[in-house]
């Protein structure tokens, strides 16, 4: 079954370092080399990298970034014949990573800022025909809203960051997939009140007409709600060496059982086994297990 990602394209510039600067303060670092990134292709290459069958549409520029940011998309079979290179530069996510695992990311839209209505209607049969379509929040909102309105299957938003969107291509999500952060302000966004346990976030999002909602909670695992209950997902216990890019694993993974008809709950437990393996290893894309890794045990 088919799956098809309209979402951002990047190259991830990262430096390494011991830990993050303050305002006004200059640190060493090191690293510095460019790799395969943005939201939409993360996810993209997490599920094909599990063996679902991904469609991509996005665009790069023309510069020298636009081959490293599609090179592991390439590698991991994604159809790349709606990803459009457009007069401008590739999008850019610059990176912090401090020795500790934690992440600072300051991103450059690029070619994704033209990934708008008109630009999704040129490969509206890429998005009309997929089983299932996944969204986040690095492409315009009337791109986003178009995908929606075309989407004949399930659609499944991770809405990160969190941008102002049509309330109606919102609450189309199937599940809405947020971290704790990106759950308040979402609840913000929506005209309610954002504090709260994730519990509590979790209840208010499906109150605001969500059919069910992920929270993904870092370490202490997922949240899976639908109106009926709540189940909490464990994570695996790893030691962190790069946070970067884990959430995009999850919803790849998580997209990719759905698919194979798992329960959320059961999809949410597998993914939270694929973010665990993607923090060991440094990186975004690279990081991703692939069939036949061996995923770390609840």
């Amino acid at each position: 079954m088919s799956m098809c990602v309209v979402g951002s394209i990047n190259a991830d510039l990262t430096v390494n370092v011991e830990r993050h600067p303050t305002p006004g303060e200059t640190l060493l670092g090191s690293g510095g080399g460019i790799t395969a990134g943005g939201k939409g292709a993360n996810q993209a290459v997490a599920a094909a990298k599990l063996g679902t069958p991904v469609v991509m549409v996005g665009a790069t520029g023309n510069d020298a970034n636009a081959d490293p940011a599609t090179a592991i998309l390439r590698e991991a079979g994604v159809d790349m014949r709606h990803v459009e290179e457009v007069e401008d530069v590739t999008g850019l996510a610059v990176i912090t990573v401090a020795a500790n695992g934690e992440n600072t990311v300051l991103v450059v839209p690029g070619a994704n800022a033209l990934v708008g209505a008109e630009f999704v209607d040129r490969h509206a049969d890429a998005v009309e025909t997929a089983e299932l379509v996944l969204l986040q929040g690095e492409i315009p909102a009337d791109g986003f809203a178009r995908a929606v309105e075309l989407a004949r299957g399930r659609v499944v938003v991770n809405l990160a960051p969190v941008v102002d969107v049509p309330r109606k291509s919102l609450l189309a999500a199937d599940p809405l997939m947020a971290n704790e952060h990106e759950a308040g302000l979402i609840l913000e966004q929506l005209g309610l009140d954002g504090a709260g346990t994730p519990e509590e976030l979790a209840r208010r999002l499906l109150d605001a007409g969500f059919a069910s909602v992920v929270l993904t909670l870092g370490s202490a695992g997922a949240l899976v709600a639908t109106a009926e209950e709540l189940t909490h997902i464990d994570s695996p216990k790893v030691e962190a060496v790069d946070t970067v890019g884990a959430g995009d694993s999850f919803a790849g993974a998580f997209c990719h059982r759905i698919l194979e008809g798992d329960s959320m709950a059961d999809a949410a437990a597998f993914a939270s086994r694929v973010g665990a393996f993607s923090v060991t290893r440094p990186g975004a894309q690279p990081s991703y297990p692939s069939v036949g890794d061996e995923l770390p045990e609840l």
